[in-house]
């Protein structure tokens, strides 16, 4: 590697004129293909059992998310001018071509199940808004009365009613959610109106995604050039390792663009991690360069090149492969935003090393050495002493920092046991922006804005014309409802029937119950399929009743509420499975839960495969099985701390925070490597006392540098739109900082204590 490196910069002008060409050609691809995917279901495995079954049963009863208009009117919204606005909304969005007329739902399209003297009829609340207090007063009691709309569609208060359109996942895209708004926004006043349901939460995910990433990547890139700055103290030094990172990203996003590979939410924070990883091999390398200037102030550039190569061009590599594999090991996630984040993450990390490699000591050769300032000798030997200071201290209370080290993987370990997997979409977003505010107004007056359905499958046909097996769908239901206080509401195939046989008894509330017999249920059934709009009917049971689709309304996305449904639900198991009827579940609800499992699932295998890696690496490049322990020391340490931190602060795992453990392995991993290839050069000439100061003075300070830089670009995420991007910044700023402390303490003292490299021990006195 070292001898193709030095072939290719003998034309250093034709590598940098190559390089841009290319990084040009990405950059235009990158312009013209990428997209932002927004469709949520599109983040999950679709060949996965759960998801198949709940497509299945999504097609079987015409299951869709729904965009849901909230209007509000504080006087009450039985008046003329309300009643009517309700009217011509629902028309408006029935005219819309991505939505299908009969999926509009509201007080002007719902159904009302009505008794006759002939029987039983289905008409509509109203067809032209009633002008007079009397025919007002009507319709209100016509809405009070029924226990199907009642509560549902109108507000207890009967201050807010809502329309909800059902769309199919192809239909949505900016400019559908874009003119939804606008409509909303036209039928506003004197009536407020509210906006929510999952694929607005889409849609706006979608819009603030960009915005955001748009936003970030200046002031991280100003960030890190003022800490380059600082840090290098060189101008061409901040310059070409600005310049490696750059163009990392742009050829990551112009391979993702390449192959269509959209661009999720996680992934909007490639950019921010390819930076601040991607500073760290030039960090190391003008480090090193700093350091032999010192020693050899007449050296040439050549000489200072050959002198780069070769003592960092082995450790660069070898860092650059292991943080790859901190990354590629996502690829073992079944959830395809981590997975892709992973792949071109690590595809980037390595760009980035062959960049910093080639870009930086061709722009030395064409510009020249960075023109640092020459430290004194007394400031040299300051540096020096200050590590043989800090290498003292370290030895002679090593009890005591392992110690210490244990009390903390301690409490990590309390911490790790109350950590928690939350899939909710709308926890990404601030609790006070109007997609949550909106999002809360309508669960405070509805039956919530999230669902979870139980798809109930019997044996026979007719299943569910049975009074018993209807009666225990019932008795679920309100169980349910009644015990959980996060679930608002339930509907289902029993309150038709309860509302049949209601109003074939003159409205009598004491037969607001399950028909006695499986005859009954039949006429009922069959009068309501010829008076009134079967494909409602077939949405909560199929054509030959053998099965059924029960729904339940929560008013939280959070996996916890949706755990806590489910458990409610399976005791009911054993009493549908005697009466020949199997439960599952479908929507979209159901599929985010199953979505936090894989999550997990994915995470301990990604974690522990890539300490696997790491251990086989590091043992391979060193030949040391031990160092290979000792090496992963560091960064199995941050990882118990990180998930301790998580646990004990309430901080739940998702698809953002189910990164952390990854990126802190594939980047902390280079503090390690850095220190022990140091560590071995200086032990062949060296004792042990000289060893460990040397290292100290020089991988020690490249590494302290490294972790400010890292620390300073993911701390930019605190100025993320998204609440959980802003939570990783934290959470990996501590983590490198975690890692870089083990690296110069615990792992130093594994190194010294177990003697690797000396065969006798040295103490240092």
């Amino acid at each position: 590697m070292e001898k193709i490196i030095n072939k290719l910069l003998k034309l250093p002008s034709l590598i940098l004129v190559i390089v841009l060409i290319t990084s040009v050609g990405f950059f235009k691809v990158m312009k013209s293909n990428s997209r932002m995917e927004t469709d949520l279901d599109k983040y999950m495995p679709q060949n996965h059992p759960a998801f198949m079954y709940s497509n299945q049963a999504e097609e079987w009863f015409s299951i869709r998310d729904g965009i849901i208009i909230a209007i509000e009117k504080s006087e009450g919204i039985y008046n003329p001018q309300t009643i009517e606005k309700v009217k011509n909304l629902t028309k408006s969005l029935q005219k819309m071509k991505e939505i299908k007329k009969d999926d509009v739902t509201s007080l002007y399209t719902a159904d009302n199940i009505i008794g006759t003297e002939d029987g039983m009829d289905v008409k509509a609340f109203f067809k032209n808004a009633p002008e007079t207090d009397a025919k007002l007063q009507k319709l209100r009691n016509n809405v009070r009365s029924n226990e199907m709309v009642f509560g549902r569609l109108v507000s207890n208060d009967e201050t807010v009613t809502i329309i909800i359109a059902e769309i199919e996942d192809d239909v949505f895209s900016q400019e559908f959610y874009q003119r939804i708004l606008k409509l909303s926004k036209q039928y506003e006043g004197p009536e407020k109106l509210y906006v929510a349901g999952r694929p607005i939460v889409e849609g706006t995910m979608a819009y603030l995604g960009p915005r955001d990433m748009k936003r970030m990547v200046p002031i991280v890139i100003l960030v890190i050039i003022l800490v380059l700055l600082i840090v290098l103290r060189s101008i061409k030094s901040t310059f070409f390792t600005l310049l490696v990172v750059l163009f990392s990203t742009i050829w990551t996003f112009g391979l993702m663009a390449a192959f269509g590979i959209p661009i999720y939410a996680v992934s909007t924070m490639i950019p921010v991690m390819l930076i601040a990883i991607g500073v760290a091999d030039g960090i190391h390398l003008y480090s090193h360069l700093h350091l032999f200037m010192i020693g050899n102030p007449s050296a040439t550039k050549k000489e200072a090149i050959k002198d780069l190569i070769h003592g960092m061009g082995k450790p660069v590599i070898m860092t650059s492969v292991t943080t790859s594999v901190g990354f590629i090991s996502l690829l073992t996630s079944q959830v395809y935003p981590i997975k892709y984040f992973g792949l071109f993450t690590a595809f980037g990390v390595m760009v980035a090393m062959v960049f910093s490699l080639l870009l930086i000591p061709a722009g030395i050769m064409v510009f020249g050495l960075p023109g640092w300032k020459t430290d004194s000798k007394n400031t040299a030997r300051k540096k020096v002493d200050l590590a043989a200071l800090y290498t003292r201290k370290i030895v002679k209370h090593k009890y005591l920092t392992m110690m210490l080290t244990i009390i903390v993987i301690i409490i990590a370990l309390t911490g790790i046991r109350k950590v928690w997997i939350n899939s909710s979409f709308l926890d990404k977003f601030e609790k006070d922006s109007d997609i949550v505010l909106t999002d809360k107004f309508i669960n405070a007056n509805f039956g919530g804005t999230s669902s979870l359905n139980v798809i109930l499958d019997g044996k026979d046909l007719n299943t569910f014309k049975s009074p018993a097996v209807l009666e225990v769908i019932d008795k679920l239901q309100m169980n349910v409802v009644n015990n959980n206080v996060m679930v608002g509401n339930s509907f289902s195939l029993a309150d038709y029937l309860k509302r049949m046989n209601k109003v074939m008894h003159a409205d009598d509330e004491k037969f607001n119950r399950i028909p006695e017999s499986s005859d009954l249920v039949a006429q009922y059934l069959l009068l309501y399929e010829m008076s009134g709009d079967p494909d409602n009917l077939w949405k909560v049971v199929n054509y030959d009743y053998k099965k059924a689709n029960l729904t339940f309304q929560l008013k939280s996305d959070n996996s916890k509420v949706l755990n806590e449904t489910i458990a409610l639900i399976e005791k009911y198991r054993p009493e549908f499975k005697e009466l020949g009827v199997e439960i599952n579940y479908a929507g979209s609800g159901y599929k985010s839960l199953v979505f936090t499992d894989l999550i997990l699932q994915g995470q301990i295998t990604s974690v522990i495969l890539a300490l696997l890696i790491v251990v086989i690496l590091i043992s391979f490049m060193f030949k040391k099985l031990i160092v290979g322990l000792i090496g992963a020391v560091p960064i199995v340490i941050t990882t118990m701390i990180n998930f301790g931190i998580m646990g004990l602060l309430g901080i739940p795992l998702s698809t953002t925070t189910a990164l952390i453990s990854s990126i802190a392995i594939g980047i902390g991993i280079d503090y390690a490597i850095h220190f022990i290839e140091r560590y071995k050069i200086y032990s062949k000439d060296n004792d042990k006392e000289t060893t460990c100061r040397l290292t100290m003075s020089h991988s020690g300070r490249a590494i302290i540098f490294n972790a400010v830089v890292v620390i300073a670009g993911f701390l930019v995420l605190l100025f993320s739109a998204f609440p959980p991007n802003r939570m990783l910044g934290a959470l990996v700023s501590l983590n490198m900082f975690t890692s870089f402390l083990g690296t110069v303490s615990i792992m130093f003292l594994l190194m010294y204590m177990s003697n690797v490299y000396f065969k006798r021990k040295k103490e240092i006195k």
